[in-house]
């Protein structure tokens, strides 16, 4: 039975809470090596047992302890150069992970781009105007040809990551104001490999004509048709008519 099968009963999680309970007085590091040996997506929910839990997924030790064990590979990694930090222990470990579950990457270097994605995903959302995808296409570009890429597998790389992000993204307003906003950004010319693929630019449109056609007012939508037909011609038919 998992911990969080133990914590779903009321009673369980009470005397978990207890002061009067043996498993409340074990120390932080045989915690820690307990914790990571649970599955990830239990994570969340024991943090919540007790503030002392809380307390040890907000501290490095814990990411350290889980980054070791997960990715052994990731104490050997050197530091690269350019423009997105690696971070501490609690970051490497979320690239990692994205690395490996989103891109099937298990190698010393795929961890940049993990990164990566954390990068692009982070600054896409946030709240006020983002930076113009231009300027975050740019930086990518920049830091896989710091880190030795070719010309060529930097642009492939970076095309994977946005299309990553865009198919990741939550169906929400946020989301759909964000792919109306990158839609309706004018074309600056950029020379190879700073300039966005066809095909990351292909699926900004596609995924505003099917998953949030329903969005639209009529006013937007003949917007973002006509950016649309100006990029892409000829333009499918699933994308005709408000």
């Amino acid at each position: 039975m998992s911990i969080c099968s133990l914590m779903a009963d009321d009673s369980t999680s009470a005397s978990l809470v207890s002061s009067n309970c043996p498993f409340g007085k074990v120390p932080d590091h045989l915690l820690i090596e307990i914790f990571i040996r649970v599955p990830i997506s239990e994570w969340g929910q024991i943090s919540c047992v007790k503030k002392q839990w809380a307390n040890l997924f907000r501290e490095e030790c814990l990411w350290h302890a889980a980054l070791v064990r997960s990715f052994p590979l990731a104490g050997q990694a050197k530091r690269w150069p350019g423009p997105i930090p690696r971070g501490l222990s609690k970051r490497r470990y979320a690239a990692l992970y994205v690395s490996k579950h989103i891109f099937s990457l298990d190698g010393e270097m795929d961890e940049i781009v993990g990164h990566t994605y954390l990068f692009l995903k982070e600054q896409l959302e946030i709240s006020t105007m983002p930076p113009p995808s231009g300027i975050l296409h740019g930086t990518i570009i920049d830091q896989f040809i710091a880190c030795g890429m070719s010309r060529d597998k930097a642009h492939d790389l970076a095309s994977k990551i946005w299309l990553a992000v865009i198919d990741n993204s939550e169906e929400n307003e946020q989301t759909f104001l964000l792919l109306k906003r990158l839609a309706l950004e004018g074309d600056v010319f950029l020379p190879y490999p700073y300039s966005m693929s066809y095909t990351v630019q292909w699926r900004v449109f596609e995924k505003l004509f099917t998953d949030f056609r329903d969005c639209f007012n009529r006013v937007d939508y003949y917007d973002v048709l006509a950016c649309a037909k100006q990029k892409f011609q000829p333009i499918p038919a699933a994308w005709l008519g408000y």
